[in-house]
């Protein structure tokens, strides 16, 4: 352990190195700012993979780490009912997280970042009231070595949903809502085999599989995720994964590795100790509810984290941290709050569910439904197919339409 008088002193310490961090400390380095990206690496989030248009064209993905096109979406009522929404001209880009993420990590060391793979334990004080941020390697943990130490003027913590700087710098994280998310990663099928389509990702609205989200089977190129989520700590998501991997015939090919992950499901009310320290990503809680999509925001997250530090470091006002959280509400609250209502009362019953399935054969919520997704915000035109869609959704919860 290196003593204070010797430890190296960062402009920004980014702890945590998924598509948040990873985006925060490419926009700091490229701003001129040293940054120390800190990752504990070795671990791959389960997650979906999906990424819209607009993520390409806002952080300059480069379609070659594309694994797949998706170019429909097929939803599964719980009487097996299914309906499928082509995406018109355009398709969802899905990716491989440990190859996307490295990616990102590998682009915020070219623009400047040092990279080091560590484990966050502690943020303490030095005696100016500087943070300091300490750290394991691997090779100490493994020699039970004392713990690495580096100063930062400011942090920026998007370590996950169960972040540690958030739990020891924010007040509130601790209350963070989540759901647990379970995949296994199967050798993707030749198309048509098991029903399989390697540009449809397939979404089970179905209590069985999730009695309060929902399941999924997403093809990532050579293979597919097949998982489910829930809020509820005792049901058994193995077991559901297993159930939907026997009723689609996926049971059949190798299954290549199994994750499990915590995932936020609402913002934190606040994102920043109001000193030196701001959060991102699945440590802010900025997953969309109802999807559960999290790539898109994270980055979005991460970016304005940056923005809201180089703002902080410049003035010298802490007040500008505050400003990552309230920009992304500015855009994206409105979102988050329909996706919450939507996901409380479409996915509570079977009922519900099956009138949710129906609903998605209208074309009118089709195309308002991609419109929005491809382009992260709620469309603002076509007020008449709104209007539509309105008592077309009267009609359902009434029970005058056939589900």
């Amino acid at each position: 352990m290196r003593s204070l008088e010797t430890t190296e002193t960062y402009d920004v310490v980014v702890v945590g190195g998924g598509p948040a961090g990873a985006t925060a400390a490419t926009d700091l380095a490229r701003a001129g700012r040293s940054v120390l990206l800190l990752d504990r690496a070795g671990r791959i989030k389960p997650c979906g993979g999906a990424i819209p248009p607009r993520l390409m064209r806002d952080f300059d993905i480069p379609e070659g780490l594309l694994v797949a096109r998706i170019t429909s979406a097929r939803m599964v009522a719980p009487s097996e009912t299914r309906v499928d929404m082509p995406i018109e001209d355009g398709y969802v880009g899905m990716v491989d997280r440990d190859t996307f993420d490295e990616w990102l990590r590998a682009r915020a060391a070219e623009a400047g970042a040092v990279r080091r793979t560590g484990i966050f334990e502690r943020l303490g004080r030095d005696e100016s009231g500087t943070a300091v941020i300490e750290y394991r390697t691997p090779e100490a943990r493994h020699a039970n070595a004392a713990p690495d130490r580096v100063r930062a003027r400011m942090v920026i913590g998007a370590d996950g949903a169960n972040s540690a700087v958030a739990r020891q710098a924010v007040p509130g994280a601790d209350r963070m809502r989540y759901v647990i998310a379970y995949h296994e990663i199967v050798r993707a099928p030749t198309n048509g085999a098991a029903d399989y389509d390697g540009t449809r990702c397939d979404v089970y609205y179905q209590g069985a599989l999730s009695p309060d989200f929902y399941a999924w089977i997403f093809p990532h190129g050579a293979t597919v995720s097949i998982g489910a989520g829930t809020e509820h700590k005792t049901f058994g998501l193995r077991k559901a994964v297993a159930a939907l991997r026997r009723a689609t015939g996926l049971d059949a090919v190798e299954t290549i590795r199994r994750e499990a992950a915590p995932i936020p499901m609402h913002p934190l009310r606040r994102w920043d100790n109001k000193r030196d320290v701001v959060l991102a990503g699945d440590a802010a809680g900025v997953v969309a509810p109802a999807s559960g999509e999290g790539i898109y925001y994270a980055m979005t997250g991460g970016r304005l984290a940056a923005t809201a530090v180089a703002e902080c470091l410049d003035s010298g006002d802490a007040r500008a941290l505050a400003t990552a959280r309230r920009q992304f509400i500015k855009a994206h609250g409105r979102v988050f709050f329909m996706l919450g209502l939507m996901q409380r009362f479409w996915y509570k019953s079977d009922w519900t569910r099956e009138r949710f399935v129906a609903m998605c054969r209208d074309p009118d919520v089709q195309r308002l439904t991609w419109q929005s997704y491809m382009n992260k915000e709620l469309v603002r035109n076509r007020p008449v197919a709104k209007i539509r869609i309105f008592f077309k959704d009267v009609a359902q919860l009434i029970g005058l339409a056939r589900p």
